[in-house]
C-alpha cells in the first residue's frame, strides 16, 4: 500500500478555479474501481492551502491513476499558477485505521 500527502498554497483568486479542476479529476476517479485506491482533498482553514491524501493498493494502480488526463491537466494548471515553494509531497507509513483500508 502506498499513501501520499501533497500540500500546496494557491493565490486567493485561484482557489475556485483550483476547486473546479479538482472536481473534474475526482469525477473521473469516481468512475474507477474504488477498491484499488482512495483520494481525498481538503482545504485548510486559511482558505488557500490544499491537502491531497491518496492511498493506492500498489505502484501499478498509482501510476494508472496519476496518468489520467484530467488529473495531469489539473497538475499542469496548478503548477502554472505559481505555487512558489509551497508544494510539498510526503510519503506516509501506514500505522492503523478505524476502518478497513486497501
Amino acid at each position: 500500500m502506498i499513501t501520499v500527502k501533497v500540500s500546496y498554497t494557491v493565490k486567493p483568486e485561484l482557489v475556485e478555479a483550483n476547486k473546479a479542476n479538482i472536481n473534474t479529476f475526482l469525477s473521473d476517479f469516481k468512475k474507477l474501481n474504488p477498491s484499488e485506491f482512495r483520494y481525498n482533498v481538503y482545504l485548510q482553514d486559511d482558505g488557500i492551502t490544499f491537502l491531497h491524501f491518496s492511498t493506492y493498493k500498489n505502484e501499478e494502480i498509482q501510476k494508472q491513476i496519476l496518468n489520467i488526463s484530467s488529473f495531469k491537466s489539473f497538475q499542469e494548471q496548478r503548477d502554472k499558477s505559481g505555487l512558489g515553494n509551497t508544494h510539498k509531497v510526503e510519503i506516509l507509513s501506514y500505522v492503523g485505521s478505524s476502518f478497513d483500508v486497501l
